[in-house]
């Protein structure tokens, strides 16, 4: 991923410069709710409400003050699956009640990832797999909007499709253009805002959100606060089954993006913020989503750029824009109505271009051939199935190759000292990966009666190693030698005396160093400590 430059704090942090924050990120906010629920087959109204009830409950509870939080498309490409199956299981309208009970499901588990203290965990995510992931995440929304060009599920043609087509560059026209003349007004907004002005006034043909809404069985944009139900869905272990899945991906999807975001703006600002409470306040979001009838979500890191761009650092901001949010919600729902379609089309083909990492193709041929793996297998697998797999893949890969990179850097130099005791001092960790290795740098048959393993500059990580020590100091045993194990850490000797009973070895602390000795010859090694004592070589 690109290097992110800090942000300074602006010199003017009144309460005035959160509220305009707020009010600017709060504009930004709704195109791309209302874009997002079209991408997960679900009403404009449920997308507001979801981004709505996110952004309040986050901004209010979260762990990163200043970050955003609402609809996102790495959510909603997951939704759109889960939304249609609802749908052929129980008919029209079921797909929503299942996305709410999933949701309920969803914030239980990304509660309990918090109060577990499982936020850290985001750090053992490579830079490979988030470039992967963005990609992949772009891919997927791109591909969700080619199917705004098909009505009835046939493709449109001839002068449908040409208005269609240029309503849509029109709008991404706009978004490249206004940036360049004032940053003041959200790129997202104006092109709406002009396209919608252009078919209203002009008198164009094409479909707009209450013809879409309409047309694909959603009813009339109703405006209101959103209220309490429960899930109408029967509570079995059918739809257990069912929605658990989902569940979990979503959970993952919507705390790997947040806390990815949370190190974004932990960046961008020079602080840091709590990943724990975040997983808390995300999960408590989306389960007021599932009673209130919102899409759910997730942090979205356009938005929370945005706002920290403009000036927000507090909570203020974050509450302004959810507020205000509500507000398009009230008085707005008749104008939302009236956007054609193919505008937030350009919205999100905008929003696709933003998100791929364009750099990945320059650095294919500069980074290590693993890396460039795991940018395309993790690509590959966020179109093919969803984020959470394709992650989970990732890291397992990345992991895979630093365990064995590592496995082959383990190396023993050797010496005989004027006692005639061979020492074999021990570089790179000792783990499951290099204990094949580690064997074969002893000579057993060639070496003295004495010899000893210095451990001054290695490190015992797992149990594979301390079998693999066991089944050394048994193979001396057998040939009649002795074998100590010296300048062990205190960690690793803790670890083997939890492991006494699989590995025959016993602690022995001396004042210079501690000697771990063959059990096969504890009675042996006691006489000889003070040769050991006197032969000793300073740690390196």
């Amino acid at each position: 991923m690109q290097q992110v430059s800090p942000i300074a704090a602006p010199q003017d942090s009144s309460t005035s410069t959160e509220i305009l924050s707020g009010l600017t990120v709060a504009l930004a906010l709704v195109p791309e709710a209302v874009a997002f629920a079209f991408v997960a087959g679900l009403s404009p109204i449920v997308g507001l409400y979801g981004a709505f009830m996110m952004g309040l409950v986050t901004s209010l509870f979260g762990g990163r003050p200043g970050m955003i939080s609402g609809a996102t498309g790495a959510m909603a490409v997951v939704m759109v699956s889960l939304v249609s199956q609802g749908e052929s299981i129980g008919g029209a309208g079921a797909g929503l009640q299942y996305l709410l009970l999933t949701l309920l499901l969803t914030g239980l588990l990304q509660i309990g990832a918090g109060v577990c203290k499982l936020g850290k965990f985001v750090r053992m995510i490579p830079s490979s797999v988030m470039m992967g992931f963005v990609n992949g995440l772009a891919i997927v929304i791109f591909l969700s909007q080619l199917g705004m060009f098909k009505k009835q599920g046939v493709w449109l043609a001839g002068e449908a499709l040409w208005t269609m087509g240029g309503l849509t560059a029109l709008t991404m026209a706009i978004m490249v253009l206004v940036p360049k003349v004032t940053n003041k007004i959200p790129a997202a907004l104006s092109g709406i805002a002009v396209v919608s002005a252009v078919v209203v006034f002009g008198g164009i043909e094409t479909e707009t959100v209450a013809s879409f809404v309409a047309s694909n069985g959603g009813g009339s944009i109703g405006a209101g606060l959103p209220t309490f139900a429960i899930p109408t869905v029967p509570f079995s272990l059918e739809t257990l089954g069912f929605i658990f899945p989902y569940a979990t991906i979503l959970a993952a999807i919507g705390l790997i993006e947040s806390l990815m975001t949370l190190n974004l703006v932990d960046e961008l600002t020079q602080t840091r913020g709590n990943a724990n409470q975040e997983c808390i306040a995300q999960g408590s979001a989306n389960i007021l989503n599932g009673f209130f009838g919102g899409m759910g979500g997730c942090a979205m890191i356009g938005q929370s750029i945005i706002n920290i761009k403009s000036g927000g650092r507090s909570r203020v901001s974050g509450v302004v824009a959810s507020l205000t949010l509500l507000g398009f919600i009230l008085f707005g729902a008749s104008a939302i109505s009236m956007i054609p379609i193919a505008a937030l089309v350009g919205v999100m083909f905008m929003v696709v271009i933003g998100t791929f990492a364009w750099n990945s193709f320059k650095i294919m041929n500069q980074v290590p051939m693993s890396d460039a793996f795991v940018i395309v297998i993790v690509t590959a697998l966020t179109v093919q199935f969803d984020l959470a797999i394709a992650v989970l893949t990732g890291v397992v890969v990345s992991a895979l190759v630093f365990a064995w990179e590592n496995a082959l850097r383990i190396r023993a130099r050797k010496h005989i000292d004027q006692h005639g005791i061979k020492h074999y001092e021990i570089y790179g960790p000792l783990f499951f990966g290099s204990t094949t290795l580690f064997l074969t740098k002893f000579t057993i048959d060639e070496d003295p009666a004495e010899v000893i393993i210095d451990f001054a500059e290695s490190r015992i990580m797992d149990q594979s190693a301390i079998e693999t020590i066991n089944k050394l100091a048994e193979r001396y045993q057998v040939a009649g030698k002795t074998l100590h194990l010296r300048h062990l850490s205190s960690d690793c000797i803790r670890l083997i005396k939890r492991a006494d009973k699989i590995c025959d070895v016993n602690v022995l602390e001396d004042p210079d160093y501690f000697v771990a000795i063959d059990n096969y010859n504890v009675q042996r090694a006691s006489e000889q400590a003070s040769v050991l004592a006197a032969t000793a070589v300073p740690a390196t």
